[in-house]
C-alpha cells in the first residue's frame, strides 16, 4: 500500500520563545543592562576619538591660517625661518626634507633588522634564549627619548667618524654619501638613532604576528620537504606581511614625530645639502621644540603651521598603510 505525502500531517512549528524582562528580542540590540551600558561606552569612546581629532585639526588649521596669511614668502618652498622679522618670511622646505629623509633612513635600517630579530626569536632561538631576547627588546621600548638623545650625543656621534670615513671612501663618488670632515651631526646620524629607537616597536609587533601563524601551515610545508628557511618564506612571511606593514607604520609614526633625541644630535641649519653626511638640516618636531619657548605670538603660529603639515603627513602615511594592508590581506594567509 502506497503512502502519499498528501495524507501526512504537517510538522508543527516550535512555539515561540516567551519574552521575559531579562530575555528580549535580539532585534532590539543589547539584551541586558550591562550590554547596553558597554555598547554606549564603546560607541561614545569611538565618537570621542573622532571629536578630539577634529578639534586638533580645527585648532591647527585656524592658527596656521593666521600665520600663513602674514607670511611674505612661499610657505612650502622657502629655505628660511624668520617669522618674527619685518616682513615675516618662513617656509618648511628644509623641515619637510629633513623629516622625510631621516625617517626613510631609519626605516631602511630598522625594518630588516627588526623582522630578522622577530623571526629568530619565534622560529630559530631556543625558548629560553628567545624569551630573554624578547625581554631585553621590551626594555628598550621603555627607554625615554631623552636618554636616547644623551646616548646619541655623547656616545654615538663621537664614534661615527670611522663609519663616515668608510662611506666617503667607497661611496663618496655618489655625492649622497660624501663627507667633508665635519662633525657627524647630520641627518644620517639622526636616521641611525631613530632606527635604534623604533627597533623595539617593530620587533615586538612582528614577533607577535609571527607567533600567530597556524602550526598546520608550517607542518604542511615541512611534510613536503621544505627547509626551515623555505617554511618561513612560504608560510610565515606571507601570513605576517600585513602585520609587519602595520608594525613598520607604527615605527614610522614615532620616527616622524621624535623631538628631543633629534634636537640633541642634529646641528640644525636651514639649508639642504646634497650629502646626507654633511652637518645641518632640520625636522618639524626638532624645530618646534627648539624654537617654541623663545618664539613670539607670530612665531608660535608659524610653528603650529609646521605642526599642521606634520599632522597631515602622519595621517597620509597611516592612510596609505591601511590601504596597503587592505589590498594585501587576501594574499597574507590571515583568512586561511
Amino acid at each position: 500500500m502506497d503512502i502519499t505525502t498528501d495524507t501526512q500531517k504537517p510538522t508543527p512549528s516550535p512555539a515561540p520563545r516567551p519574552t521575559t524582562p531579562g530575555n528580549k528580542s535580539a532585534a532590539r540590540g543589547a539584551t541586558r543592562p550591562g550590554d547596553r551600558i558597554f555598547l554606549g561606552l564603546s560607541r561614545g569612546s569611538g565618537i570621542l576619538v573622532l571629536v578630539i581629532m577634529a578639534a586638533i585639526a580645527a585648532f591647527l588649521t585656524y592658527r596656521a591660517t593666521l600665520a600663513i596669511s602674514e607670511d611674505e614668502a612661499n610657505f612650502f618652498t622657502t629655505f628660511e625661518w624668520n617669522p618674527s622679522g619685518v616682513p615675516a618670511e618662513f617656509g618648511i622646505a628644509v623641515l619637510a626634507f629633513g623629516t622625510v629623509v631621516s625617517s626613510i633612513i631609519a626605516m631602511v635600517i630598522a625594518v630588516p633588522v627588526a623582522v630578522g630579530i622577530a623571526l629568530f626569536i619565534t622560529h630559530y632561538a631556543p625558548r629560553r634564549l628567545g624569551g630573554t631576547i624578547g625581554y631585553v627588546i621590551d626594555l628598550l621600548a621603555a627607554v625615554p627619548s631623552i636618554v636616547y638623545g644623551l646616548w646619541g650625543a655623547l656616545v654615538l656621534v663621537p664614534h661615527l667618524n670611522g663609519l663616515y670615513g668608510w662611506l666617503d671612501q667607497y661611496l663618496g663618488w655618489t655625492g649622497i654619501l660624501e663627507w667633508n670632515g665635519g662633525a657627524p651631526r647630520s641627518l644620517f646620524t639622526v636616521g641611525i638613532l631613530l632606527a635604534i629607537m623604533i627597533l623595539p616597536i617593530i620587533t615586538n609587533v612582528s614577533r607577535e604576528v609571527f607567533r600567530q601563524v597556524p602550526r598546520m601551515h608550517e607542518e604542511a610545508a615541512l611534510a613536503l620537504g621544505a627547509t626551515r628557511w623555505e617554511v618561513i618564506r612560504m608560510s610565515v612571511i606571507p601570513f605576517g606581511r600585513s602585520g609587519v606593514i602595520s608594525a613598520s607604520m607604527l615605527g614610522l609614526g614615532r620616527a616622524l614625530g621624535e623631538t628631543m633625541a633629534v634636537a640633541m644630535v642634529l646641528s640644525p641649519t636651514f639649508d639642504i645639502s646634497p650629502s646626507l653626511l654633511d652637518p645641518g638640516g632640520g625636522t618639524f618636531a626638532q624645530n618646534i621644540a627648539s624654537k617654541f619657548n623663545e618664539a613670539t605670538v607670530m612665531g608660535r603660529d608659524a610653528l603650529i603651521a609646521s605642526g599642521l603639515v606634520l599632522f597631515v603627513i602622519t595621517l597620509v602615511v597611516n592612510g596609505a598603510a591601511r590601504m596597503i594592508i587592505a589590498r594585501r590581506k587576501e594574499y597574507s594567509g590571515a583568512n586561511a
